[in-house]
């Protein structure tokens, strides 16, 4: 196990920005501009955040003329994020006590 480059992945998971795009994208494939306007961040901020979930792999995207659309990973991300929900589900109480992931 290379645990560098599970830190890595696990980091690009715990920016709020980039959670924020991947919760809105499991709804299913969106534009740009309807996450700018939908999650009200600067779009500058979007394809930022968009390229490296792109680069990690997190995303797929498609060209439809000038526009990009984005949708989530459904092979490999969108399962990892139904097992968390789970976990979450679950353990929600517990997470929100751990004084070690609350600091």
């Amino acid at each position: 196990m290379n645990i560098d480059i599970y830190r890595l992945f696990f980091k690009a998971f715990s920016n709020r920005t980039r959670l924020r795009i991947l919760a809105f994208l499991r709804k299913g494939p969106k534009s740009v501009s309807d996450i700018c306007n939908t999650l009200k961040l600067e779009q500058s901020r979007v394809s930022h955040n968009l390229h490296c979930l792109q680069q990690c792999g997190f995303v797929d995207v498609e060209r439809n003329g000038k526009e990009r659309i984005y949708s989530i990973d459904k092979q490999n991300i969108a399962p990892i994020l139904n097992t968390v929900d789970k976990h979450i589900h679950r353990y929600n109480i517990r997470l929100k006590k751990c004084g070690v992931v609350m600091s």
